[in-house]
């Protein structure tokens, strides 16, 4: 592996510090932590080519194969992307491109993963660069179930865990926090041209997009995130007894990514559903203890 793409693969990996919940933490088992970096790493750069955040000088777009003068074309890298997802899945060839990919082979054949949720999250970023309104919250959950809900499954699948059940509950949990980090993240979305607030809701409250403009929100505005707050914090609970389905340290995992959610819930309304002034973040004392909330109600 080249120093590029070493540089490539570290600078997407580090962005795992950086969400809502702990993404491989220590005490869980080595072979464990590989598999989630590596579909971490996988889905965070799947995000980052929809979103148009890959590092400059079109490193990635090299390492897929991908024109230079299409380095930039967030659909043309998409499509190299999934072209190199088949390569790792294959059977016989010469094997992905990026080491991103490279890095997920492994996990694929360890766990016996499908493609099915790989594609998802390839499908929802190429939603993101024709769709960028949803008229209501039920297109806007069925828009999660392709960028957020594929991930839990994984996690299932990765701990030979999943169930009915546990799908269903996972998915509930996995959409609350999609919906969550779009509430932190309004003004950024917009400024891509997004959003991802339904627009029933939004004339429900009389919120106009020129109100998501401003540096601060108004009373119509900080109403809407605290009923689009409510809606994410009922889909946490209705995916919490997850949680106390599983023993030993996914336990503890999934308590992490609930109490996540709980968190960043709880630091939207901490700020007064003022999103415009900045993403509301929690600290990493209210992460632990919303973990720690999350883990005793499922004992």
């Amino acid at each position: 592996m080249t120093a590029t793409a070493d540089q490539a693969s570290a600078a997407v990996l580090a962005k795992a510090a950086h969400e809502n919940f702990p993404v491989a933490p220590r005490f869980l088992p080595r072979a464990w932590r590989d598999d989630l970096m590596a579909v971490y790493g996988y889905a965070r750069l799947v995000d980052d080519i929809g979103d148009g955040d890959l590092p400059p000088g079109g490193a990635d777009a090299t390492l897929l194969g991908v024109d230079r003068e299409q380095s930039s074309d967030r659909l043309a890298l998409l499509e190299a992307l999934e072209a190199d997802l088949g390569r790792a899945f294959a059977d016989r060839g010469p094997g992905p491109r990026h080491p991103l990919l490279v890095r997920l082979v492994p996990t694929l054949r360890r766990a016996g993963l499908t493609p099915e949720p790989f594609r998802a999250l390839i499908e929802a970023n190429r939603l993101d660069q024709h769709v960028r309104r949803y008229e209501t919250q039920r297109q806007l959950l069925d828009y999660c179930e392709l960028s957020a809900n594929p991930v839990g499954r994984l996690v299932l699948a990765i701990t030979d865990t999943a169930t009915p059940e546990r799908v269903r509950r996972s998915d509930a949990i996995c959409t609350g926090l999609q919906l969550v980090e779009h509430l932190q993240d309004v003004a950024e979305d917009l400024a891509q041209g997004r959003v991802y607030l339904p627009a029933t809701a939004m004339r429900r409250f009389r919120v106009s997009e020129n109100d998501l403009l401003a540096p601060s929100a108004n009373a119509s505005v900080r109403t809407l995130v605290a009923y689009q707050t409510e809606r994410a914090r009922r889909l946490l609970d209705e995916g919490a007894p997850l949680v106390g389905s599983v023993h030993g340290r996914l336990r503890l995992l999934l308590a992490g990514f609930l109490g996540g959610g709980y968190a960043a819930a709880r630091a939207i309304a901490d700020a007064g559903y003022d999103v415009l002034a900045g993403p509301p973040r929690a600290s990493k004392g209210r992460l632990v203890f919303a973990a720690a909330t999350a883990l005793r109600r499922g004992t």
